[in-house]
Formats: structure tokens, sequence, C-alpha cells
């Protein structure tokens, strides 16, 4: 699988359960008679909003995927190279946590809204903050005219990356 994907993937799947706990929020607020609630909410997200924006601005993001990127194992046309991750094991593996996580304060939403809301607040920060993160490896891709793939490994630690040869225009 490749890289970018999966981080386009977290992107969405992030932003995704941010407006579904968001709804679970409202939803449950709407029962509540005291307006502080949704005073708190209002402020909390539109706080993690402006956080997201800031943490994901562009000189930001480079700094955020250049480890992982300069940490990648290249390897020649000509060899076999490591073995690459499957991609329906990598999407699950990374992404499942996400799920679990919307799952769990989506839950605990329909009876306490203020965790629905909190973790909508966080959701749609990490969301923001990430949203250029693809942007920047692909560029990087494109300048190098490589393909950065993810490599088999656990499922929980750090990402492991293949730099691989891939198209070039000239």
């Amino acid at each position: 699988m490749a890289y970018s994907e999966l981080l386009r993937a977290s992107v969405f799947l992030t932003a995704a359960g941010a407006t579904v706990l968001a709804a679970i929020a409202v939803i449950g607020i709407q029962g509540d008679p005291t307006p502080l609630i949704l005073a708190v909410a209002a402020v909390w997200w539109f706080g993690a909003a402006g956080i997201g924006l800031t943490l994901g601005r562009e000189g930001r993001v480079s700094e955020g995927v250049r480890r992982t990127l300069a940490d990648a194992r290249t390897i020649s046309p000509s060899s076999a190279g490591p073995a690459l991750a499957q991609p329906g094991r990598v999407a699950l593996g990374r992404l499942g946590p996400i799920f679990v996580a919307v799952a769990l304060a989506g839950g605990l939403g329909v009876l306490f809204p203020e965790v629905a809301v909190v973790a909508a607040g966080y959701a749609l920060l990490v969301a923001l903050a990430w949203r250029n993160r693809e942007a920047a490896v692909l560029a990087i891709e494109g300048r190098d005219g490589v393909r950065f793939l993810i490599q088999s490994g656990p499922s929980f630690g750090p990402v492991r990356l293949i730099r691989s040869p891939g198209f070039t225009t000239f």
C-alpha cells in the first residue's frame, strides 16, 4: 500500500468520525436543558479547528513526515526487496484504532454527550492537522521520481517505508 493512500484514508476517516461524533453530541445535547455544554462544545470545536489548521500549515507538515520518509529503505529495480504489506491488512491495522476510538466515544456519547463533544473536537483537530501530509508526500514522490510503500511489519508502532523506483517525466 502506498504511504500517501494511507495518509489520505486516515484524514478522511478521522474527519468522518468527527462528523459522526458531532452529530451524536448535538442529538445528546438537545435533551439537556442547560446551554452550558452547547457553549463549551462550540468553543472547543472552534478552538480545535484553529489548532488543527495551525498544526497543518505547509511548513509544519514537512517536519512531520521528514523523519518517516528519511528512514525509508531504498530498493533497486532489480532486487526483490523486502516484503510489502498487503493493503487490506495495512488499512485494518493502521485505521482500525480510529474505528475503535470513534465507536467507543460514540457509544459513551449516547449516554454522556460531553464525551462525544470532546472526541469530536479532537478528531477535527487531527483531521485538519494531517490534511496536507498526503500532498507533501506526493510532492516528494513527484520530485524524486519514487514511490513510498509501506513495508510489512507490526500494526502498532512506527510505519516503516520502502522507497521504490517510480515513474518520472522528463
